[in-house]
C-alpha cells in the first residue's frame, strides 16, 4: 500500500511533549499523529500528480472515497474544540483547505473543508488570522459562486462568524464590495434556489452586511436600477439584470412555511432597505415589485400573524418579524397616493390588525400581581427589560402606521368598520390610549367623521378622554 507524503513538520518541542503529555492535542483525547495523517492524504489530493489527470477522470475527481469522506467529516465535528482549532491553525491547516478549495472539483470535500474553517473560525484569534489571509478570502468568497448547496451553505455560515466580529467585519465587507459578481451570485442563489436552510443562512448574511454597511446596500440596490447602454446582440444570450426586493421577496415566499425565524430575517432585510430613500423607491417604483411586496406582507399580517383565535402571547414571538412587516407596509402606505395596488377596502383590515397586535401588547406588559419569590423577579429583570424593549419598538412602529391610516378614513369606511366590527368601542378606546397624546390632531378629525355616522359612540370616546372633548 502507497504511504501518505510525510505529515507537516512537528514543532521543535514537540518529543518533549509526547513525553509529558503523550499524542492527545491539548486537554482533548484527540491525537496529534492520526490529524496529521489525515491532514498529509489532504495534501496528496490535490498534489500535482493527482490534478495533472486527464479528463475521463474526472468524474472519479468529483467522488470523495469514502474512507477520506469519514476522517475528514471526524476532523470537522473535533474542529469545534478551540484546542483542536488552535492546533489546525498552528500547523497551517487553512492553506492546506485553500489548496483543497482552489483545485478540488469534489462538492462533498469542498463542503467539508469549508465547514472546518467556519468552525474555526467561531474563536476570534483564528478568525482574526483567517481574515488578515488575502488569498484564503478570496478563494473562500469565490466559493459563493459555487453551484453545491451545501458548500453554499457552509460558506455563508463562514462568512457570518466573520462579519459577526467587530475586529475584522469591516475588512469582509470590503472584499464583498471588490467583487460585484457576488452581488449576482447572492440574488440568483435568493430567486432560485429552494434549499431553506441555505436561504436563511444567505439571508442573515445579506442582513448582516446591510446593517454593517449603508453603502454597500445603496450599492446594491441601484445595481440592479442600472439598465445595460447597448442592447444585446442577437447571437448573444442576455444576462439576467437582478433586483434586489424581488430576489428577497422571492426567497421570503420560499422560507415562509418552512422556517418562521428566516422569514424574519428577510422581512428585517426589507425594513433596512427602506431606511434609505433608495430602498424604498425600489420597491414602489416598479408597480408589480410593489404590489408584490404588499400582498405578500398585508396577507402575513391579516392572515398568518397575531390572529384572533391566537393567545395574546403569540406576540413575544413574532414581535420583531411584526416590527419589520409593519415598517415595510407603513413605508409603502405614504405613498399610497403614487400606488393603485393600495386599495381602500384593505384599510379596515389593517386596523383590526394593529389594534389586535396593541391589545395583545396591553397583556403582555401586564406585570403579575402577586410575586412569591422576589429573588426570581430580579433574576427575570433583564429579559423583561429586553422585552420591553422590543414591544416598545413596535409600538412605536404601529401607532405610527395607525396613525397613517387613520387620517385617510373616509365616512363610508368608517360605517363600514363600525358594522363590521373592525371600529367597534373597545377598539377605539385601545387605539386612542396608544395615539394619545402624541397622535392628537389624527385622533380629533377621526372623531370629527365617528360624530357624523354614530354620535352616541363618539360622545362615549370623548367620556372617556376628556383632553378630547375639551378640544374638540
Amino acid at each position: 500500500m502507497d504511504r501518505n507524503p510525510s505529515p507537516p513538520l512537528p514543532s521543535r518541542d514537540q518529543d518533549e511533549e509526547e513525553g509529558a503529555g503523550g499524542d492527545c492535542i491539548g486537554s482533548t483525547v484527540y491525537s496529534k499523529h492520526w490529524l496529521f495523517g489525515v491532514l498529509s492524504g489532504l495534501i496528496q489530493i490535490v498534489s500535482p500528480e493527482n490534478t495533472k489527470s486527464s479528463s475521463d477522470d474526472e468524474e472519479q475527481q468529483m467522488e470523495l472515497d469514502e474512507e477520506m469522506e469519514n476522517e475528514i467529516c471526524r476532523v470537522w465535528d473535533m474542529s469545534m474544540d478551540e484546542d483542536v482549532a488552535l492546533f489546525l491553525q498552528e500547523f497551517n491547516a487553512p492553506d492546506i483547505f485553500m489548496g483543497v478549495l482552489a483545485k478540488s472539483k469534489c462538492p462533498r470535500l469542498r463542503e467539508i473543508c469549508v465547514g472546518i474553517l467556519g468552525n474555526m473560525a467561531c474563536f476570534q484569534e483564528i478568525c482574526v488570522s483567517i481574515s488578515s489571509d488575502k488569498n484564503l478570502g478570496q478563494v473562500l468568497l469565490h466559493c459563493l459562486y459555487d453551484s453545491d448547496p451545501p458548500t453554499l451553505l457552509e460558506t455563508s455560515r463562514l462568512l457570518l462568524t466573520c462579519l459577526s466580529q467587530t475586529e475584522v467585519a469591516s475588512v469582509w465587507v470590503e472584499r464583498i464590495r471588490e467583487y460585484p459578481a457576488i452581488y449576482d451570485s447572492i440574488c440568483f442563489i435568493m430567486s432560485s434556489s429552494t434549499n431553506v436552510d441555505l436561504l436563511v443562512k444567505l439571508g442573515e448574511v445579506v442582513d448582516k452586511l446591510f446593517d454593517l454597511d449603508e453603502k454597500l446596500m445603496l450599492e446594491w440596490i441601484r445595481h440592479g436600477a442600472v439598465q445595460p447602454l447597448d442592447p444585446p446582440q442577437e447571437d448573444s444570450e442576455e444576462q439576467p439584470v437582478f433586483k434586489i426586493v424581488p430576489c428577497v421577496l422571492e426567497a421570503a415566499k420560499q422560507v415562509r412555511s418552512e422556517n418562521p425565524e428566516g422569514l424574519d430575517v428577510y422581512m428585517h432585510i426589507l425594513q433596512l432597505l427602506t431606511t434609505v430613500d433608495d430602498g424604498i423607491q425600489a420597491i414602489v417604483q416598479c408597480p408589480d415589485t410593489g404590489k408584490d411586496t404588499w400582498n405578500l406582507l398585508f396577507d402575513l399580517v391579516c392572515h398568518e400573524f397575531c390572529q384572533s383565535d391566537d393567545p395574546p402571547i403569540i406576540l413575544q414571538e413574532q414581535k420583531t418579524v411584526l416590527a419589520s412587516v409593519y415598517s415595510v407596509l407603513s413605508a409603502i402606505y405614504v405613498s399610497r397616493a403614487e400606488q393603485e395596488y393600495l386599495k381602500m377596502e384593505e384599510d379596515l383590515p389593517l386596523i383590526d390588525s394593529l389594534i389586535r397586535v396593541l391589545q395583545n401588547m396591553e397583556h403582555c406588559q401586564k406585570k403579575p400581581e402577586n410575586s412569591a419569590d422576589s429573588n426570581a423577579e430580579e433574576t427575570k429583570k433583564p429579559d423583561l427589560t429586553q422585552d420591553d424593549f422590543h414591544l416598545k419598538i413596535l409600538k412605536d412602529i404601529s401607532c405610527e402606521f395607525l396613525s397613517n391610516i387613520f387620517q385617510v378614513l373616509t365616512k363610508e369606511t368608517v360605517a363600514q368598520g363600525l358594522k363590521e366590527g373592525q371600529l367597534s368601542k373597545q377598539k377605539c378606546s385601545c387605539a386612542f390610549q396608544n395615539l394619545l397624546p402624541f397622535y392628537s390632531p389624527v385622533i380629533e378629525d377621526f372623531l370629527k367623521i365617528l360624530h357624523e355616522v354614530d354620535k352616541t359612540l363618539a360622545d362615549d370616546l370623548e367620556e372617556s378622554f376628556p383632553s378630547l372633548k375639551v378640544q374638540t
